[in-house]
């Protein structure tokens, strides 16, 4: 077994780097599983693209994105870090914290903007509710369905004994437009839990697929939490795709979901910083630019419902 990896040399003993980290138990790739251009010039260019988005269908300003997911998954942390790289600085724009319970009782959007608080761009991060160990803690699939139909007005605070209906919701939307409706769902899962999820959130999360591809709304997923499963990445995020534990993970997840890993991206958060970095912003603008790929597919889908019928001469 250590014959091919140990050789003798002039000046003694050479072991081989791939097997220093077979003995280290943490086997870092030869070659990355996905390229990632980690340049001051690649976060540049994607900052330029999502700033310069906008939806391919005229009626639609934003692009409104659902991200949905367990309670301390890391959702509101996702919508601050992706704020905090426009602005330059580590900002907590949305309510985070570290307890069990979720914050986000209410529907709370947040629009993106440019650098510096400059105009908005063409999307929209809207956070609910986080699903419970138990199931949905306070959401059940029909209040989620609704706000993902725009029936659910802004600032509606879900509970557990009266579900979103017409007759009982102040403001809902009887006819939603395109504009109010969920465009994309991310789906958000802490990988360093991912092992310790509850066997039935699987089912879970299966079921709330099938309804929201029903409605024809595209669906990818971040994984969030990566540095916590690599020390590695831990201390430098450009590690993430070479890290084979977390291309384990990545697997994992794919399983829970029930869906492609072609559809997951790793995410790394501002926590503890202070300051920004280009390589955690290059990953999180990344996942953005993920996100708004999909979203505009659903624009695409739809594109033919808002056109007359086509004449052939």
């Amino acid at each position: 077994m250590f014959s091919g990896n140990i050789s003798t040399t002039t000046t003694g003993y050479f072991i081989k780097p791939s097997f220093l980290n077979f003995l280290g138990g943490q086997p870092r790739l030869e070659s990355p599983w996905r390229n990632m251009a980690w340049t001051e010039e690649r976060k540049t260019s994607l900052m330029e693209t999502i700033s310069s988005y906008r939806p391919s269908c005229e009626e639609v300003p934003q692009a409104r994105v659902l991200l949905l997911g367990p309670v301390s998954s890391g959702k509101s942390s996702f919508i601050s870090s992706v704020q905090s790289v426009f602005n330059g600085r580590v900002t907590n724009r949305a309510m985070v914290g570290s307890c069990s319970t979720s914050f986000t009782k209410k529907v709370r959007s947040f629009q993106i903007r440019g650098q510096k608080g400059e105009d908005r761009t063409g999307l929209v991060l809207c956070d609910i509710m986080g699903l419970g160990d138990d199931g949905m803690t306070g959401l059940t699939l029909h209040d989620i369905l609704s706000v993902i139909k725009g029936h659910v007005p802004e600032g509606h605070k879900f509970r557990t004994d009266q579900p979103v209906s017409a007759s009982e919701t102040v403001g809902y939307v009887k006819k939603p437009s395109l504009k109010d409706k969920i465009h994309c769902v991310a789906f958000v899962v802490d990988a360093s839990k991912i092992s310790a999820y509850p066997k039935g959130l699987s089912a879970i999360f299966k079921q709330l697929r099938k309804h929201i591809s029903d409605l024809g709304v595209h669906q990818v997923a971040l994984l969030t939490h990566v540095d916590q499963m690599c020390p590695e990445t831990a201390k430098e995020v450009t590690a993430v795709y070479e890290s084979r534990k977390i291309q384990d993970v990545m697997g994992k997840a794919a399983a829970l979901l029930g869906m492609s890993t072609s559809y997951i991206v790793p995410v790394k958060n501002y926590s503890s910083e202070v300051d920004v970095d280009v390589n955690t912003d290059v990953l999180l603008l990344s996942a953005v630019d993920h996100i708004l790929q999909y979203a505009d597919l659903y624009f695409q889908d739809n594109a033919s419902q808002h056109k007359g019928p086509k004449l052939d001469f």
